[in-house]
């Protein structure tokens, strides 16, 4: 997995000023680094990008944020409701939400590789003994 296979796979993070190819290497190696390669199998190269989307999503909201001159990284959940004037709107944010989720749920990238990672990880393993 590298940065030019991830921007073909997710062609939404191509634009290099706001998504860095050094920061997806970065977050590949750590994605590398967490994802058990046995475990994932076939499936490993999907679950690095899910990882590193997730990620690359919410250091673009912190890097957002500091532009305009809020603190970057503060956590907010999603938005539920919103007003202007005579004009209101409000999602079920509970129906894109993952038991359990924590900060995995803050994007949809997020979900999907929580989704993935536990039907993964389902099942039993064989511990060899030495």
């Amino acid at each position: 997995m590298d940065p030019t296979q991830f921007v073909t796979d997710f062609p939404e993070f191509a634009n290099s000023t706001m998504y860095p190819t050094t920061v997806i290497a970065f977050q590949i190696g750590i994605a590398t680094q967490l994802l058990n390669a046995q475990r994932w199998g076939s499936m490993l190269n999907y679950g690095i990008e899910l990882y590193v989307a997730h990620n690359l999503v919410l250091a673009a909201q912190a890097a957002e944020d500091s532009a305009l001159g809020n603190t970057p990284g503060e956590m907010t959940g999603p938005t539920s409701a919103k007003s202007v004037d005579k004009v209101s709107v409000s999602f079920d944010t509970a129906a894109a939400q993952l038991a359990d989720a924590g900060y995995m749920s803050l994007t949809r990238y997020g979900i999907q590789f929580l989704q993935l990672s536990r039907m993964i990880g389902a099942g039993g393993i064989q511990l060899a003994m030495c």
